[in-house]
């Protein structure tokens, strides 16, 4: 009797939670299509890029792609062609069966039930109760935090990373470092982003020989180079001309080391590149002698709290909406906390800092056209993660890598 009663109050608690969850997300969403001028913002790019596909066009061809513009009565219009590698086109095709504004509505619910799965499945780490009941706050939490709730306004597509490196970690625990490779190789659909923590994963991946990651890495690669030459062979050379584009309208403006090298350099180009390349080099380095040394102490999704804020802070140019997979070690350190503390205090502490702290960011942003302050969310959650790691009690695994 007493299991069956416990058995209906557990279903009862999640079917609760999923009905809670779904009415926040859809109302977030409203509040967010009825609000936002979604088609004079990022989201247009990705979505014109996906209809372009059904439509034989090519989304870096500088005609058709400004016509696209012109034929939805976009006015912003600060790239000549698509200002991302031509396979995301692939992937936004989806996208790009439905109107616009079904379109912007129906990214928004998949963002948000990425991150909850997200949390979800990492939460699963923990075999204690104690940490399941985190799931509801911080996914609540989490909607406030400054880089999601941008990330949802805006349209941006960092859920496509987050559950990329999501996978990757659970492949990784799995036993299957091939397809783990293979996904990770997807971050490099945002060259900046991907780039600098594909060099911080693939020195954690030498230090452990883990060749097949490594082979991963580069046969997922070869193939989004091929994918993207089906449609333009000269997509690379193209991408690269208007990435230059991008990184001169951000200087100075970003959370990373290029744009305050540029700050300290008096907006001297050549003076950035130097102090800024020698900045990335000490940070990539520090960091990779951090993971070559714990090599066989952390875990794989331990590595990543490392290796994501690491590869924000020191890449050319990144906003502050792509902080959203920050949701991957923010999960780690309140699940930690309470296993370490027993109590709640600390994580409740902990999510509203980073909730106030990170909002002020944004609203600074608003103000001023600039994302430095955004660092302090990098500051804060590697910080963190780094105390925390540094006082496992054990080298042996906190969280089982075969569940």
């Amino acid at each position: 009797m007493k299991r069956n009663l416990s058995s209906i109050l557990k279903i009862s608690g999640v079917l609760l939670t999923v009905i809670l969850l779904a009415v926040i997300f859809y109302f977030k969403a409203l509040q967010n299509y009825t609000h936002q001028d979604y088609t004079n913002s990022n989201f247009f790019f990705f979505w014109l890029s996906g209809h372009m596909m059904w439509t034989g066009q090519n989304p870096y061809d500088q005609t058709q792609w400004l016509a696209g513009h012109d034929a939805f009565g976009v006015i912003w219009r600060p790239n000549k062609i698509f200002p991302y590698p031509l396979p995301l086109a692939f992937l936004m095709a989806p996208l790009g069966l439905l109107s616009l504004g079904q379109a912007y509505f129906a990214w928004q619910i998949v963002s948000e039930i990425a991150m909850a799965l997200t949390v979800f499945w990492l939460i699963r780490h923990w075999q204690g109760q104690a940490q399941r009941l985190l799931f509801l706050p911080l996914v609540i939490f989490l909607l406030f935090f400054g880089p999601v709730y941008l990330t949802l306004q805006i349209g941006s597509v960092g859920a496509l990373a987050l559950v990329t490196i999501l996978l990757a970690i659970l492949l990784l625990e799995q036993g299957q470092p091939l397809w783990a490779g293979m996904l990770l190789s997807l971050t490099l659909l945002k060259p900046p982003q991907g780039l600098t923590l594909l060099i911080l994963a693939g020195i954690w991946f030498l230090a452990r020989r883990d060749w097949k990651a490594i082979l991963g890495v580069i046969l997922g690669g070869i193939v989004l180079m091929f994918a993207g030459m089906i449609r333009d062979p000269l997509w690379i050379i193209k991408f690269r001309s208007a990435s230059a584009v991008v990184l001169d309208r951000t200087m100075g403006i970003d959370s990373n080391i290029y744009s305050f090298a540029y700050l300290a350099c008096n907006q001297n180009v050549t003076c950035m590149w130097i102090t800024g390349t020698l900045g990335s080099i000490l940070i990539l380095a520090a960091g990779g002698y951090y993971l070559w040394r714990n090599r066989d102490r952390f875990t794989a999704w331990e590595a990543f709290n490392i290796i994501i804020p690491l590869a924000f802070i020191s890449t050319i140019y990144l906003w502050s909406y792509d902080q959203l997979l920050y949701v991957i070690p923010i999960v780690w350190i309140a699940g930690t906390l309470v296993e370490r503390t027993k109590s709640y205090i600390l994580v409740f502490i902990f999510l509203v800092t980073l909730d106030v702290l990170s909002f002020y960011s944004l609203l600074v942003q608003a103000n001023t056209g600039k994302d430095l302050l955004s660092i302090i969310n990098t500051i804060l959650v590697l910080g963190l993660c780094i105390l925390l790691l540094n006082k496992k009690s054990r080298p042996a695994d906190l969280h089982s890598e075969n569940q």
